[in-house]
């Protein structure tokens, strides 16, 4: 047996948290910040105690084979961040005892992909805001749109969805415009029939309250509107600046939206 001296250890140990941490931004690829604000400790937790346990590990193993494998192994022992998609791929039930060994780190990271959930709502929901009217909202879509569609490439545009997101929000905002102008109800069901993202039995309960038909077609554009944000914070575009109303004296929703669509 080798013994193995403060310097490997110190080696082993720092290449471990390194590779931990590669480990760990290439799992959240595609999915969120770990380092985030919400996130950010769990995330330095689960790189310091995976490269711990790595290192120790491998300094054992180092000590029966040898002192330079040990570091190593530390450098890739840390790959076990890969566990909990591995456990959701398999078929076979996995033992006791590898429940056991890994328990620890799968609800770690089950805990980290709650917290970068809620910086990516938090993120979101920052870029709308309760004061726009119908057609700051429109504008506001539209703007976000043609930032995200700059930055997403054509395979990235298709796999969310981002044209269809848009045509959602502004059909759905056109039909909330007509309300806010008192148009006829008659008008509404024309306006309803006319997509099919507003042909929807849902908007159909709502004909004799268009007072909460408008309201339930905003909820649903914003949903929408939350959902192509979400498509830009999930491709890292998250310098993505929020949308300020510059017009001091917008038209009316019903042509504002029409209007909007006309100049992009």
């Amino acid at each position: 047996m080798q013994p193995v001296s403060a310097a490997q250890a110190g080696l082993t140990v720092v290449l471990a948290i390194v590779s931990a941490t590669g480990f760990l931004l290439l799992r959240c690829q595609g999915k969120g910040r770990p380092f985030g604000p919400a996130g950010r400790r769990l995330a330095i937790a689960i790189t310091i105690l995976t490269g711990c346990v790595s290192a120790g590990v491998a300094l054992v193993s180092g000590m029966v084979l040898n002192q330079y494998l040990a570091t190593v192994l530390g450098a890739v022992a840390p790959s076990g961040l890969w566990l909990s998609q591995m456990r959701a791929k398999e078929e076979e039930r996995r033992s006791l005892a590898q429940e056991a060994a890994t328990f620890w780190l799968v609800s770690l990271l089950a805990r980290l992909d709650q917290a970068m959930a809620e910086d990516q709502r938090v993120w979101c929901e920052k870029r709308l805001d309760d004061s726009w009217n119908v057609y700051e909202l429109s504008l506001a879509a539209g703007r976000y749109h043609e930032r995200i569609a700059e930055r997403l490439s054509p395979e990235e545009r298709r796999r969310e969805r981002v044209h269809a997101r848009l045509e959602a929000i502004e059909r759905r905002l056109d039909v909330a415009a007509l309300i806010e102008d008192g148009a006829a109800r008659s008008k509404v069901v024309t306006a309803l029939n006319g997509s099919r993202y507003t042909r929807l039995v849902r908007y159909e309960r709502y004909l004799n309250n268009l007072t909460r038909l408008h309201g339930v077609l905003r909820h649903d554009a914003e949903s929408d509107l939350l959902r192509l944000l979400t498509s830009a914070y999930r491709a890292g575009y998250r310098s993505l600046a929020k949308f300020e109303p510059s017009m001091p004296g917008p038209p009316s929703p019903a042509r504002g939206t029409e209007s909007a669509r006309r100049t992009r």
